[in-house]
């Protein structure tokens, strides 16, 4: 695809950008001429954005923290007069068994993965024009059942159902709301995989092997452009879910 032109410049805003899926995402919209303020708590991210490019910024903030997430949004605003896609990728994981997980981890968990979008879309709604894209980071968890991620799989079915909700809110303005699922990928998350455990999980796998950020990233992009879609669920998983 073509770069866009200056006139056509979309203005994004990616979640968990210091790495990973985030960071290939803010790199990929850059890399087609767009505009990205790429999002994460640390400090650093100042220096991944200013390594992107001009049209890149970093910014900082917690996603759990809706005065933090409101200053962020109008920050970028101020910047550049509006927001076109919002991609809420932070995420937190932490597992244990049921008997076994802490309370702070549910609920860092739950504050992270769920109510994290929920507070970018309601600071960033006032800033959303029609033709506006959100797009949700899910996981496969969220739709089958594993052992030990109670509240990462909470926390993902609970952003389907908010992915779902808000799209049949917000399409009347002509905002579109989709969610993406990504499979087993190799990014800075899955590296404290044990290598036997990872290579059990990609055994499961019909194409046998992970995902890389890249791939995923090209499939947000799409999934973000794409005029006629809202509400979906879109797996890009290496046929993941149709084993399990």
């Amino acid at each position: 695809m073509a770069k866009t032109s200056k006139s056509e410049q979309r203005r994004w805003v990616v979640t968990g950008a210091s790495r990973g899926l985030g960071l290939a995402i803010a790199r990929l919209a850059a890399s087609k001429g767009d505009k990205v303020a790429l999002v994460a708590r640390g400090a650093d991210i100042d220096a991944q954005a200013k390594a992107i490019g001009a049209d890149a910024i970093g910014l900082t903030a917690d996603v759990t923290d809706p005065a933090a997430v409101a200053g962020l949004c109008a920050e970028v605003v101020e910047r550049w007069g509006g927001i076109d896609v919002l991609i809420n990728n932070a995420g937190l994981h932490r597992g244990g068994l049921v008997g076994a997980l802490a309370q702070d981890d549910w609920q860092a968990v739950i504050d992270t993965n769920l109510t994290g979008p929920f507070n970018f879309v309601r600071a960033a709604l006032p800033h959303l024009g029609e033709g506006a894209s959100i797009v949700n980071i899910g996981a496969v968890v969220g739709l089958r059942g594993f052992s030990g991620d109670a509240a990462y799989g909470a926390s993902k079915a609970g952003l389907v159902g908010l992915t779902q909700v808000l799209a049949v809110e917000l399409a009347r303005r002509g905002i579109r709301v989709n969610l993406v699922i990504p499979g087993l990928t190799s990014t800075e998350m899955t590296n404290g995989i044990s290598a036997r455990a990872k290579a059990k999980l990609v055994a499961g796998i019909p194409l046998g092997r992970e995902g890389t950020a890249e791939e995923l990233a090209d499939v947000v992009w799409w999934v973000a452009g794409s005029p006629y879609m809202t509400g979906s669920i879109i797996s890009n998983d290496g046929g993941l879910l149709c084993r399990l």
